[in-house]
C-alpha cells in the first residue's frame, strides 16, 4: 500500500512539473530535461509513468478533469451550464494544472499532439445539459443543442485566449459573464433568463459548493 501511495505521489509530482514547464514554454519548446529538473525525479521514474513528452502532455490535458469538482445539480439546466463555465474560469485562475491544460489545448504550435480531448469533452457535457434544458422547456424553439454546445465551447475558448494575452486571466470572470450575457438571450426563454445568476463571483461560489459536496461525499464513503 505504501509503495502504491508513493507511486501515485510521484506521478502527480511529474504531472505538476510538466504542467509548469508546458505553461511557461509551450509544447514544442518544453523538454524532458526541464520537466525532470522541475520534478526532481530520475529519468527512470518519469519513464515508468510516462512514455514520452506527448504522453506527459496528454496527462496534463486530462488532469484538469476533476470529477469531484463538477458543479452541483441545479433545477435550471441553463444555470448548470453557466456554473460549469464559471467554475472552469475560476479554476483557470487558481489551478496550475488547468492553466497548463488550456495552454496546451490552444497551442497551435503543438505539432503531433492531439488537442481535441478537452474541446470534445466540453461539447459533450454542454450537449447533455442543453438536451435536459430543452426537455424542461428552458430553450427557445429554434435552438439545436449540438450547435449551441459547440458555439459556447468555441466562444469560451476565444475568451480564455484573449484574457490570457490581455491580463493573464485576471479579467476572465468579467469577460465570461459578458460572453454569457450576450449569448444566452438567443438560447434561453425569457422566464429562465430572468432567474439566472451571471455575476462575476459566481465561479468562486460554485467552487465552494463543489468542494463542500466532494468533502461530504468522501466522508459518507469513509463512514460507509
Amino acid at each position: 500500500m505504501a509503495e502504491q501511495v508513493r507511486a501515485i505521489r510521484t506521478r502527480q509530482t511529474i504531472l505538476s512539473a510538466a504542467a509548469k514547464v508546458f505553461e511557461e514554454h509551450g509544447y514544442q519548446a518544453a523538454t524532458i530535461s526541464q520537466i525532470l529538473s522541475e520534478a526532481g525525479v530520475t529519468k527512470g521514474a518519469l519513464y515508468f509513468h510516462f512514455q514520452s513528452k506527448e504522453d506527459l502532455a496528454l496527462g496534463v490535458l486530462a488532469g484538469q478533469q476533476d470529477e469531484r469538482l463538477a458543479p452541483p445539480p441545479r433545477a435550471s439546466k441553463v444555470q448548470e451550464i453557466i456554473d460549469a463555465v464559471m467554475l472552469h474560469a475560476h479554476r483557470l485562475q487558481t489551478n496550475p494544472m488547468v492553466r497548463a491544460s488550456v495552454r496546451l489545448s490552444l497551442d497551435q504550435q503543438a505539432q503531433g499532439l492531439d488537442r481535441s480531448g478537452p474541446f470534445l469533452q466540453w461539447s459533450q457535457a454542454g450537449l447533455h445539459l442543453l438536451q435536459k434544458a430543452q426537455e424542461q422547456g428552458e430553450l427557445l424553439p429554434h435552438v439545436v443543442p449540438s450547435e449551441t454546445a459547440d458555439v459556447i465551447v468555441g466562444s469560451f475558448a476565444g475568451v480564455q485566449s484573449m484574457s490570457q494575452v490581455v491580463s493573464d486571466y485576471r479579467d476572465l470572470p468579467s469577460r465570461v459573464s459578458s460572453l454569457l450575457r450576450h449569448l444566452l438571450p438567443s438560447v434561453a426563454v425569457p422566464s429562465v433568463l430572468a432567474s439566472l445568476d451571471l455575476s462575476e463571483g459566481r465561479g468562486a461560489t460554485v467552487y465552494a459548493d463543489a468542494l463542500k459536496a466532494a468533502e461530504e461525499q468522501e466522508l459518507a464513503g469513509a463512514v460507509g
